[in-house]
């Protein structure tokens, strides 16, 4: 994942999360993982289609990585005739997995696998025709070991559609008329640097060129496409995409303080605080512009 570090951050729209930290409340942060991915809800229905086109009537799709299962939801709508398994390390987001697919009428055939990746995914009865991983990859420490992993769970012919990669979110214009005009740049920058130490301290951390298809093919897949979905939410930001806006910037306030500088930490402060008439509460130009790319290979038949 070379840009896409941002989703790491509580409240980003995928809400699939996997190198579970044990100090999270994973059932205080779902309703707001459940919200931020249904923000996302438009992105993810074109990515849905695309695959579509790609894959034909599979019988079993496997969500590897689910969080609270929106995503896993829509597949249950866009493959009418399969059945789903959203696989995830936190037991809070499969409850609310389980209970959105009996919301939307689906729960007859999807079903749930708590348990870490790639391993949780051996319990799994038969392989699988569709195996997506939305951004979850990235969470574990053997890339390479992980894609060969969810390679052999695939059926002859299956196909495996990785969510990695894409570019950094913006936000707010690149001068806001408080501090340094370029902030979120320079977020990215920081922020690029935590990515790099996160991944370096996951248990069996290999590093790797972030060569999706490369990947893939060395996982004995054939690399088949790759494609970059746009999500473009215009000013004046609705309700639900400023509180997106300010989960995720009060995010990198907490974690990116080290960082930063006086100047940027004041202005994030001044961004964050209710009260500022130049705050994010109160601005009427936020918006929220993010990219994600899908690269899908199959196993040969």
């Amino acid at each position: 994942m070379a840009h896409d570090h941002h989703d790491d951050a509580p409240g980003h729209g995928q809400g699939h999360h996997h190198g579970h930290p044990t100090d999270i409340d994973w059932a205080a942060m779902g309703p707001m993982l459940e919200s931020s991915a249904e923000l996302f809800a438009s992105l993810y229905e074109r990515a849905l289609g695309w695959l579509a086109r790609e894959v034909t009537e599979p019988g079993l799709i496997v969500d590897a990585g689910s969080g609270p299962g929106v995503v896993a939801c829509l597949f249950a709508e866009t493959f009418p005739g399969a059945r789903i398994v959203a696989v995830d390390g936190a037991e809070p987001l499969l409850e609310r997995a389980r209970a959105r697919a009996e919301r939307q009428g689906v729960a007859d055939r999807f079903g749930t696998i708590a348990g870490e990746l790639p391993d949780a995914l051996d319990e799994l009865d038969y392989p699988a025709d569709l195996l997506y991983a939305g951004r979850s990859l990235h969470h574990l420490g053997d890339q390479r070991a992980a894609l060969a992993a969810f390679a052999q769970r695939l059926a002859p012919g299956g196909t495996l559609a990785l969510m990695e990669g894409g570019l950094p979110p913006r936000y707010l214009p690149r001068d806001i008329g408080i501090g340094r005009p370029g902030l979120q740049a320079r977020i990215d920058a920081v922020e690029a640097e935590w990515f790099t130490r996160m991944r370096q301290d996951l248990p069996g951390h290999v590093a790797e060129t972030e060569d999706w298809p490369a990947l893939l093919a060395a996982a004995g897949l054939k690399p088949a496409r790759s494609h970059t979905f746009l999500l473009d939410l215009p000013a004046p930001a609705s309700d639900r995409a400023r509180a997106y806006v300010i989960a995720s910037l009060t995010h990198r306030r907490e974690r990116l303080t080290q960082a930063l500088d006086a100047e940027d930490i004041a202005t994030l402060d001044r961004l964050l605080d209710p009260d500022d008439e130049a705050s994010l509460h109160r601005r009427p130009d936020v918006f929220v512009l993010e990219a994600h790319t899908v690269h899908t290979a199959v196993r040969p038949a």
